[in-house]
């Protein structure tokens, strides 16, 4: 996962390029708590362009952030929603909870 912080929009973006399955949860988990926390953004974004796989953890990741970031003063969105994942989060109903970003 790759990270990237636009000091001017105070915008911290997550492009996540791995699979999103139990075990690399716990690493984006720690990393993206460390980075909301470091910049106190006002804005996250989790992107998926790159996800080619992701199980229920990745709910449970999403939400874990949203909580989080919303308890810190920030907002935060998803974008670039593959097939797959537009579908899992559709039918958890996140997408009613999250809104994706343009």
């Amino acid at each position: 996962m790759e990270s990237e912080f636009y000091e001017k929009d105070r915008l911290l973006v997550f492009k996540i390029t791995d699979e999103i399955d139990d075990h690399s949860v716990q690493m984006i988990r720690r990393k993206a708590d460390y980075e909301i926390e470091r910049h106190m953004p006002k804005r996250v974004i989790f992107d998926f362009d790159s996800v080619t796989f992701m199980d229920s953890a990745g709910i449970g990741l999403v939400i874990g952030r949203y909580k989080f970031a919303n308890m810190l003063g920030a907002k935060l969105e998803v974008s670039n929603l593959t097939q797959s994942v537009k579908k899992i989060f559709e039918m958890s109903g996140i997408l009613k909870l999250i809104p994706v970003a343009e």
